[in-house]
């Protein structure tokens, strides 16, 4: 049986909801912990099914969208599937219970054990999604989980986990290893959750992380998103623009994955913004930009009625600002636009297009060379993104490994539709993910796609084997050679 933290469910706290939560969610997983590897991945197959499900499908995404105000419903039908269908399909035939790998030659045998109870931080932007994820993840190491979700998300994880629980009745599994935290969501809740489980993972705001961080229990959690792309003078700019519109329209560019900024070298801009213009992107003049900033950020923070939105309602949203332009905006309206472009040099604070916009809103950098262009986005994300990914569309595979050598960035995502490849795809091999580690460049942990690994404790049986102690000459022989003997 499994030990985690028994100590602190002390006289104090035992009555407190949150402990009754926490207490019920531990009595189940010691049940669930002597279920063999098939039974688990039954459990882990019929929360996949909770979600996947059409019908159930549509209803989540219908519901996350009325619910938030974010996104668009067909592309959340999209990506419950695809982000769950993806994770089940890595999941299968994965080991996660007994052992898990065996290594005769040096003496090794692993073996794999639950964690316990999961605190599981969601965001609004992916209010089925990323608690589905999470789910699955935990119950594949055996654990329980409890959600603790935005309070817009709320609903929408409320029936995610009754339709869950629907699906752990058919295989005999106790409700109890997935539970939700009650509404009204807030943060005294949220950190007694987190202070009471043996494992958070947080996916959301840098508040919700750096209270993860902060709770005294081991956290997992994801540095901020406002990715750039760098489109340089060989790439094929047609196919380029493609996946830039189609990352950048997905779900209103509400993933941390999206492009915020594009840095096109000069050889190919005239032919780019053609090529994005040509698929629904609209360049702004220089007015039109200044009243697009005071409507995303009236007060120096990003505002909810752009976050999320389509760009024709940002559009008609600008016009109502804007007496003396309130005609070309209505125009803009008027051609449903994919995306609005702005001519962007600076960066930082006073440069709020350089920082994440959460709507499919894209500043467009020039560079002389792809060298400035690389120089240019480790400016943006000395400011805002350090850790998280770039994008290159170029014919020169060798830029993609200059850009991995020097960039502090964990992924570079090369001639891909950005916002679909970073979280794993089933033409990349990267882990199917909606949690993106960082890196220390971006405050975290860890720099992975999340997996059911992090929801695993580890141990290892070593056995003797035959000594292999190498000499000194072997050691210190190249350094002595160059340096001289002491």
């Amino acid at each position: 049986m499994e030990q985690h933290h028994e100590g602190q469910n002390n006289l104090s706290t035992a009555q407190t909801p949150i402990a009754a939560l926490v207490a019920r969610a531990r009595a189940a997983q010691r049940i669930f912990e002597t279920w063999s590897q098939a039974q688990v991945d039954l459990a882990v197959v019929a929360a996949g099914w909770a979600i996947i499900e059409p019908a159930r499908n549509r209803e989540l995404a219908e519901m996350a969208v009325a619910d938030t105000g974010v996104g668009n419903v067909e592309d959340k039908v999209r990506k419950n599937h695809r982000k769950t269908f993806g994770l089940l399909r890595d999941l299968r035939g994965a080991r996660s219970v007994g052992v898990i790998a065996e290594d005769p030659a040096r003496g090794l045998v692993e073996i794999a054990r639950p964690v316990g109870v999961v605190c599981a931080i969601t965001p609004s932007t992916n209010p089925g999604a990323t608690p589905a994820n999470k789910i699955i993840n935990a119950l594949k190491g055996r654990n329980a989980v409890i959600v603790a979700p935005s309070p817009k998300g709320w609903s929408t994880a409320a029936r995610l986990i009754e339709f869950i629980h629907a699906q752990l009745d058919r295989i005999g599994a106790p409700r109890d290893l997935v539970q939700l935290l009650p509404a009204p969501v807030n943060k005294q809740a949220t950190a007694e959750l987190m202070r009471l489980c043996d494992l958070v993972v947080a996916t959301g705001s840098q508040a919700n992380v750096r209270a993860a961080y902060a709770s005294g229990t081991p956290a997992f959690g994801v540095g901020a998103g406002n990715v750039a792309g760098i489109v340089d003078e060989t790439a094929d700019v047609t196919l380029a623009a493609e996946r830039i519109v189609r990352s950048k329209t997905f779900d209103n560019a509400t993933s941390c994955s999206s492009e915020n900024s594009l840095v096109v070298v000069d050889a190919v801009r005239a032919a780019l913004l053609a090529a994005l213009e040509a698929r629904g992107a609209v360049l702004l003049d220089a007015a039109q930009k200044a009243t697009l900033q005071a409507l995303m950020w009236p007060e120096g923070k990003l505002s909810a009625a752009v976050i999320g939105k389509s760009a024709r309602v940002i559009a008609e949203r600008a016009a109502t600002l804007d007496a003396a332009g309130r005609d070309a905006w209505l125009a803009i309206a008027q051609r449903n636009p994919r995306i609005l472009m702005v001519a962007e040099d600076g960066v930082g604070h006073d440069h709020p297009f350089s920082g994440e916009k959460l709507s499919p809103v894209l500043a467009i950098y020039a560079a002389r060379d792809f060298d400035e262009a690389a120089l240019i986005v480790d400016r943006i994300y000395a400011y805002e993104g350090a850790g998280h990914s770039v994008g290159l569309h170029s014919a020169r595979p060798e830029r993609a490994l200059q850009l991995g050598l020097t960039l502090p960035v964990s992924r570079v995502i090369v001639d891909q539709a950005h916002c679909i490849a970073t979280g794993g795809s089933f033409d990349n091999g990267l882990p199917f993910s909606l949690s993106m580690g960082c890196g220390t460049w971006g405050k975290n942990n860890f720099s992975d796609n999340m997996n059911y690994r992090h929801y695993l404790n580890i141990t290892r049986v070593s056995r003797p084997i035959p000594e292999r102690m190498p000499s000194e000459h072997e050691i210190f022989g190249e350094f002595f050679d160059q340096f001289g003997a002491p």
